[in-house]
């Protein structure tokens, strides 16, 4: 793969960036910002709301993020818009044909399955995935891009009571007001190395992730044995590949109905890592 060691280089220094978010956003465990201000000083509650969460998360970590680019030799370039991918391209500045993308992805910890996240989206799998030179819904065209990243952080939801969400605040009762977030954990890995084998949202074609914490952190994914490569050609044919299960032809669903279908050993598949949830 071209400009191979700029991508290892780049995830590593990404990867010591991530480690020292959480110390920056968070007092005592808990997400220092508690809500918004208007211009006669009163401040109004966030809620929990992932929507809400994840765009000012986004907003607070962005000088940071402007400031390891620039310490590490790269510029940053936001999407042109909203629901283009990546969320931040890191070009080169002394090569600007190095290009890696960059997706913030937030998510939350499920009580219900200690050890458990309620994932999240890795992108799409449509056009611009499976054409590699189209510009649609995308900053530059996927094969520009060296190396393809999520930067993502795990959270754990406090839960607040009806008039905790609904007041509001004066300057002096700051330090009064409940976070609605807290404990975080920042990671920094290749997308392909957490994902899963299913989609991540609804009927929108997106890549889903993996949900177990631990596998996360060690980018053990379901494509963790198999390789970039078999990533990149089963998600172009998800949903499209014929298979025959039980005598009926269906679209391919899963990576096992996949390797069987090219041929390739089972073993490439990671079970382990397609349970959603603990037994």
């Amino acid at each position: 793969m071209e400009y191979a060691e700029e991508k290892k280089e780049f995830l590593q220094k990404l990867k010591k960036f991530a480690d020292t978010l959480a110390d920056r956003i968070e007092c005592g465990g808990k997400w220092t910002i508690r809500g918004f201000i208007d211009v006669f000083q009163n401040i109004y509650t966030i809620s929990n709301d992932t929507k809400v969460v994840s765009k000012i998360l986004e907003l607070h970590l962005f000088p940071y993020f402007m400031s390891f680019a620039d310490d590490v030799g790269y510029s940053i370039e936001l999407a042109t818009y909203q629901n283009w991918y990546p969320d931040l391209t890191f070009i080169s500045k002394t090569d600007p044909k190095i290009k890696f993308a960059v997706d913030l992805k937030t998510t939350y910890r499920d009580e219900e399955y200690p050890g458990f996240c309620n994932g999240f989206t890795l992108g799409s799998h449509g056009e611009y995935f499976t054409d590699r030179q189209s510009t649609k819904n995308i900053q530059y065209p996927y094969d520009q891009y060296s190396g393809h990243f999520c930067l993502g952080i795990i959270y754990t939801r406090t839960a607040l009571d009806n008039k905790a969400e609904t007041r509001t605040y004066s300057m002096e009762e700051l330090q009064e007001i409940p976070s609605v977030i807290g404990n975080f954990l920042f990671f920094a890995e290749e997308k392909w190395r957490i994902a899963s084998d299913k989609g991540g949202s609804g009927n929108t074609a997106n890549i889903g992730s993996i949900q177990k914490i631990e596998d996360i952190l060690q980018g053990n994914g379901v494509f963790a044995k198999a390789g970039e490569e078999l990533f990149d050609d089963y998600w172009s044919n998800f949903g499209i590949i014929q298979v025959l299960k039980k005598g009926k032809r269906k679209p391919l669903s899963s990576f096992m109905e996949y390797l069987e279908y090219r041929g390739l050993p089972v073993s490439l598949n990671n079970p382990k890592a397609t349970k959603r949830k603990a037994e």
